[in-house]
């Protein structure tokens, strides 16, 4: 039933909007990358892990200080969790994310050889990993196409109409239909960087966007406002 839904948004969105999207975000972000600081697949894994609830500016000063510890799966897996706790106490849930991280650490030992696995299904069965956090390293640490929808990805993209679902997993199967594969994880960035710049969570800088005229948000919003005051 859900398919079917997803197939009858996407043929509804049409490619010109999308076409000038792509047009507008290459302009304005041309070298946006991820927000996260990492040299290879585990810091990564680590640090998406930590970002749960938490900025990415809070979680790179923890693991600026955290990777110079403990760089490898085999250094976590040494660990209890309550060692690893005071380490990252600066992000949110972190008695959690300490569990998941010295527990993923010690099954990427056990059964990856100490590598990150560069395949979905196989990044979603580890502690602490679902599909926002796989599809991160899969596109970042790895280069695979791919859309992590955060909470930006989730909100600008239902506002500017190019996804039309009321959940996380609603939106990645709308833009993965909308946006060209080879665009998914640059637009993935785009959508995060707009977010944070323009489209913000409450009192979004509408009338300073340049995408106002392409955005649904803002056509329902200038409809309501006209309707008001007549």
């Amino acid at each position: 039933m859900e398919k079917q839904i997803f197939l009858e948004i996407g043929d509804i969105l049409k490619p010109d909007k999308i076409n000038k999207l792509i047009k507008y975000f290459e302009k304005k972000y041309p070298n946006t990358k991820s927000g996260l600081d990492f040299t290879n697949p585990f810091e990564l894994l680590v640090a998406t892990i930590l970002s749960a609830q938490t900025t990415d500016q809070q979680v790179n000063r923890t693991t600026k200080k955290l990777f110079k510890k403990y760089s490898t799966p085999k250094d976590y897996a040494e660990l209890e969790p309550q060692d690893l706790e005071k380490e990252i106490k600066g992000c949110g849930l972190y008695r959690n994310k300490s569990k998941n991280i010295v527990n993923t650490s010690r099954i990427l030992l056990d059964k990856y050889q100490g590598n990150v696995p560069d395949d979905f299904d196989s990044l979603i069965q580890l502690p602490g990993v679902g599909r926002k956090t796989a599809n991160v390293v899969l596109s970042n640490a790895f280069n695979q196409d791919a859309i992590a929808v955060d909470t930006h990805v989730f909100r600008v993209s239902n506002r500017l109409g190019i996804a039309k679902s009321k959940t996380t997993l609603g939106t990645e199967m709308d833009l993965q239909q909308s946006i060209p594969k080879n665009y998914w994880i640059r637009f993935h960035r785009w959508l995060i960087r707009h977010g944070r710049e323009f489209c913000i969570s409450r009192n979004p800088k509408c009338t300073k966007c340049e995408l106002k005229n392409l955005c649904d948000y803002y056509a329902d919003l200038h409809t309501y406002r006209t309707d008001k005051s007549q």
